[in-house]
């Protein structure tokens, strides 16, 4: 299935030469999302005195992960709700997180000014629920407006929207772009200031303590390195306290001016939905985004079906013109993850499904601590911050959920089928001559065989249908069939067995 998102389906390519043997520079950026081009941007854009030097490495293309594959909303409150962060840690917090995220929409708002065909647009984000979840959309709109948020109350949503059964909360003056396009401009921006920026550069190795990582055709010596890749790279403590979801989301054409409308629309219903439109050149779409799922234990094809429906429910048997996915990691109380960890590198998770703006607060956060100017709202969100009040439940059920996966994945019966007996577009953990192996013949033919051992902690990888991909149940680590890393916390691709050695007749 093609799951090229709406995003990076109509934004411009980007051209960045992989990184070509040995550099030193002053600030090391891994990964290209918006946090990473954001701070690099910020960094290379310093002119005096004595602007540091940048090199941002990307495994794959810029905005391929999490950032192209997002809604595009930007908004000052939090998806999970402000009344979490307020039940969390109070109303003071709650109006500092607040107003660091408005900040940080303005700041994109400011740079959109400066890029071209980026789709920036201010408009209302509005959330409304069932009969079920009214009782708690009652307490969000107490929480917003405890924050000083600019929210109101009405009585019904546009159709074809999914019907208001209760009080509609309306948030002003929040924002919607194009998160793709946003990227690909800001990393040209960058490379024309001076940051260096490479594409095609996946990181197999990284020393914290020499400050130098490795990539196939080249490495990186910095005197800081930042890990903007949404989950940081090898074993950190913060992977004990973020589950891990992937949300499925889709497109098809929309009508010119056709309700809803512009806007942001939340429908916080048994059912979740996310909604908005957008104007690519002539063409108009609709977009939905649908419930989260867990990563590596969910039913990905069952999940899309789902979303699917949903959307045909109110908007019509509608072509459907891309499919997608995105992975988000949430903070065990609450707030991200932003800053220095024991490894003395900085890193940046922990987003739940707030990425675009908790990456663009991240990147203004450490660039001001790399620049001698550090927040106070950097405390508050630093990585080495525990608290078993705020966040204890989650992060006892995580790491549970963890042991749970080893030991039942350890434990359970493998496939009877024969490697020879896949059928095209088949998956499977088989016995193979007496060695476990993942197992997926390609629509060709074609079998890939490699070890279903998760290379960041040993779990056992999961198999994806909708994304053709292995992901692991317990810190959301994902790979392509041949092994190679797709995201997550590992560094190294899972091993790859040689098909006819295993016993494949085919």
């Amino acid at each position: 299935m093609n799951t090229l998102s709406l995003w990076r389906g109509t934004a411009a390519p980007t051209a960045h030469a992989p990184l070509s043997g040995d550099v030193t520079c002053d600030v090391l950026i891994i990964g290209g999302g918006i946090t990473g081009v954001t701070l690099a941007d910020l960094l290379a854009e310093r002119k005096a005195p004595n602007p540091p030097t940048v090199v941002l490495l990307e495994a794959d293309e810029i905005g391929c992960g999490t950032t192209g594959n997002s809604t595009g909303n930007l908004y000052e409150t939090v998806s999970s709700g402000m009344r979490e962060i307020a039940a969390k840690w109070g109303a003071e917090v709650a109006r500092h997180v607040a107003n660091e995220r408005r900040t940080a929409v303005n700041f994109v708002e400011e740079r959109c000014r400066l890029l071209p065909d980026v789709g920036f647009r201010r408009c209302d984000l509005v959330e409304w629920a069932d009969r079920a979840n009214n009782e708690a959309l009652q307490k969000e709109f107490e929480a917003l407006a405890a924050a000083g948020c600019a929210v109101e109350r009405a009585s019904s949503v546009p159709a074809p929207l999914p019907p208001a059964e209760g009080e509609v909360i309306v948030l002003r003056n929040q924002a919607q772009f194009q998160p793709q396009a946003y990227v690909v401009a800001m990393a040209r921006r960058a490379a024309e200031a001076g940051a260096r920026i490479h594409e095609h550069s996946r990181v197999l190795e990284i020393d914290t303590k020499a400050r130098r990582v490795k990539t196939d055709s080249g490495s990186v010596t910095a005197r800081e390195i930042v890990m903007a890749t949404h989950s940081p790279k090898g074993v950190h403590l913060v992977h004990t306290e973020m589950p891990v979801h992937r949300e499925y989301a889709l497109a098809f054409d929309w009508e010119p001016g056709a309700p809803p409308g512009p806007g942001t629309f939340w429908w916080k219903a048994n059912e979740h939905l996310s909604i908005r439109t957008l104007q690519a050149g002539d063409r108009h779409y609709l977009v939905c985004a649908g419930q989260e799922h867990k990563v590596g234990i969910h039913n990905a094809t069952a999940g899309l079906i789902a979303l699917e429906n949903l959307a045909r429910k109110f908007f019509g048997d509608r072509p459907v013109t891309h499919r997608w996915s995105a992975q988000n990691y949430r903070g065990a109380d609450a707030l991200p993850y932003i800053g220095r960890n024991h490894s003395d590198c900085f890193i940046a998770t922990g987003f739940s499904t707030d990425g675009l703006t908790w990456g663009t607060v991240a990147a203004r956060l450490i660039a001001a601590e790399l620049l001698g100017h550090k927040s106070a709202f950097a405390d508050l969100v630093r990585p080495g911050r525990l608290s078993p009040l705020k966040g204890g439940k989650n992060i006892l059920g995580e790491n549970a959920l963890v042991v749970t996966q080893l030991v039942k994945d350890y434990l359970t019966q493998r496939q009877n089928e024969k490697l020879s007996e896949l059928k095209a577009g088949d998956s499977a953990i088989v016995d193979a001559e007496g060695e476990t192996v993942a197992a997926w013949r390609s629509p060709a033919g074609e079998l890939y065989a490699v070890s279903p051992v998760c290379t960041h902690v040993g779990c056992r990888v999961h198999w994806n249908s909708v994304e053709t991909s292995w992901d692991c149940p317990c810190h959301g680590s994902r790979f392509r069939p041949d092994g190679t890393v797709i995201e997550g916390p590992a560094l190294a691709p899972l091993k790859r067995k040689h098909a006819p050695a295993l016993g494949d007749g085919s």
